[in-house]
């Protein structure tokens, strides 16, 4: 049963959805198993830019059936845009896109109740995408969520529509009055009813299956460990579990069907929001340097991400909390022409050296790096296809973040295309774990 999880061990923004394209070309199923219309995932192939939000990165292979799995939040107006989109450019998405009946809704009122507020007095202000996630996961946790099955039966639907809009009717502008909303939105939904019908289907029956019969099966996070509700940087956090245990909540498999699970990680890092802590950023000049070069703008906000040097503590907690195999290390061609390159090793604060990432994010924000200094390589990277291609001073770096992260790293991308990589370990391409 040949099953690979792929999750991201920084703060998102990795690269996920090409490399999940680039293993998922002999992938029978590729299955995303958490978050919502808040990731976007992009993948370039022969110069043409996909970004996905929603729908899994391996649908553009023709033969590779995706599954949206119960762990998702759907934004149903952003997933008929991404299949719409998808069909114009010729890809086969009604025959090869699957949507757990389990996974919940992302509802027009989630989205109105995430609309930013102010911080009160002393609070720190929680940045998100305001595309309705929070509130529908704690929805789903009150047990007041609606579910993509709940669809399929209108008299269910409408009931919970009506119970919803009671319950919050404090809490919301709604955009009209309250009971002519109800009805907009039961029509509204019974016509997306309609449309979500042919996708609907007990994915969890359909991916044990698959595994069963020796398929291969890939499973694809969005965000990364540090923006894990349980394990990242807490309260700035995603509202889901990113980390590789998501993989069997957000899909109904069992962990000892999970063959190898491997995680996805800049060169060096970055992260989005001014207010989250972030301990090796770069210094101005240099940061922008290293945005432009690595466009480093969200694919689904278009926020400006800040830019530091690789974190090997953060990295060493990724290994340990996912119990990762190996890194994918991308972007190694954005340090092409820097005189020197860094890593984190370790965290100072005052008297205290920390190795483990801790929970207390007052204390990392208060954290400074210990770094390693290396020279940089000074010449392009991109057209290299075997670890020996690459320059001395870049195989001397990448062995050191290596070994100070705790796992091999088993591919490297040097681009933005689907073959811009170095595999050092091919049984990831053809599942022979």
């Amino acid at each position: 049963m040949p099953t690979l999880v792929i999750v991201g061990a920084q703060w998102g923004d990795e690269g996920k959805g090409r490399i999940t394209d680039l293993l998922s070309r002999n992938a029978h199923l590729v299955v995303r198993f958490q978050g919502g219309a808040n990731a976007g995932h992009t993948v370039v192939v022969e110069g043409e830019k996909y970004i996905l939000h929603l729908i899994p990165s391996g649908i553009i292979h023709a033969d590779t059936t995706c599954v949206i799995g119960n762990g998702m939040v759907l934004d149903l107006p952003t997933l008929f845009k991404e299949i719409e989109d998808l069909k114009e450019r010729g890809l086969p998405v009604e025959k090869n896109l699957v949507i757990s009946d389990r996974a919940h809704v992302t509802m027009p009122y989630h989205r109105l109740l995430d609309m930013p507020k102010e911080p009160r007095s002393g609070q720190r202000k929680l940045v998100t995408t305001q595309r309705g996630i929070r509130p529908t996961y704690v929805d789903k946790v009150a047990r007041l969520g609606v579910r993509v099955g709940d669809m399929l039966c209108p008299d269910l639907m409408a009931e919970k529509i009506r119970t919803n809009l009671h319950e919050k009717g404090g809490s919301i502008e709604s955009p009209q009055e309250a009971d002519e909303w109800v009805d907009v939105l039961i029509c509204e939904f019974a016509e997306w009813a309609d449309r979500i019908r042919r996708y609907v289907a007990n994915t969890t029956v359909l991916i044990n299956r698959a595994i069963d019969e020796g398929k291969n099966v890939l499973f694809e996070g969005a965000q990364g460990t540090g923006l894990d509700v349980d394990f990242g940087t807490y309260p700035f956090v995603t509202s889901s579990n990113t980390t590789a245990g998501g993989a069997c909540t957000g899909t109904g498999v069992g962990p000892s069907k999970i063959d190898r699970v491997v995680a996805v990680a800049k060169a060096y890092a970055t992260r989005v929001g001014d207010e989250r802590p972030f301990p090796t950023l770069m210094p101005d000049g240099l940061e922008q340097q290293v945005r432009e070069k690595g466009n480093e703008y969200g694919a689904t906000t278009g926020r400006p991400r800040r830019c530091g040097w690789y974190d090997a503590v953060l990295a060493r907690h990724a290994v340990m909390v996912n119990g990762l195999h190996s890194l994918v290390v991308t972007k190694l061609d954005v340090l092409d022409d820097l005189p020197t390159v860094k890593v984190c090793r370790a965290y100072r604060c005052g008297d205290q050296t920390l190795e483990d990432f801790p929970a207390d994010v007052e204390l990392l924000d208060k954290c400074e790096p210990v770094y390693e200094e290396f020279p940089g390589w000074q010449t392009t990277t991109s057209n290299a296809r075997s670890f020996e291609d690459l320059p001395e001073a870049a195989r001397r770096y990448m062995n050191r973040l290596a070994e100070l992260s705790g796992a091999p790293v088993s591919i490297i991308s040097v681009g933005q295309s689907r073959n811009d990589a170095i595999m050092l370990d091919p049984s990831l391409e053809t599942y022979a774990f």
